[in-house]
């Protein structure tokens, strides 16, 4: 099943990403897999991102990112605030990452939006 707007397909094509479109339930999300997270900073180096698109996206923005598996920052070996809480999705369960967007520029922002968000989340996790 394809639900992603073209343009965003074309983009993460453009930039060399794997992704997967699944639905699962009511829920419609892509999945990045391996996507690479800052050195030296986390308990792993690369996790699957999962980015659930809700209804009326691209017009409405993606709120929360999900990485799986779950990851800990290295300095203190704990969950990074406000990323400690399982989500249930295509039979795995990830880390949710609650980070809510509030710039969201219907018209304008894409998925390029909000992989830049993730990486800056990923980025200033503490």
């Amino acid at each position: 099943m394809t639900f992603l707007p073209s343009r965003d397909r074309e983009y993460l094509e453009s930039k060399g990403f794997v992704f997967h479109e699944i639905v699962d339930g009511g829920n419609k999300g892509i999945v990045l897999p391996k996507f690479r997270l800052p050195t030296h900073k986390y308990d792993a180096s690369q996790v699957d991102v999962l980015i659930l698109l809700p209804s009326g996206y691209p017009d409405v923005p993606p709120d929360m990112f999900y990485l799986e598996p779950w990851v800990k920052l290295i300095q203190g070996n704990c969950y990074p605030k406000a990323a400690n809480n399982p989500f249930a999705f295509s039979g795995r369960s990830w880390q949710r990452w609650s980070r809510h967007n509030n710039e969201w520029r219907p018209g304008v922002d894409g998925i390029w939006t909000m992989l830049k968000r993730v990486e800056h989340a990923l980025e200033v996790a503490a």
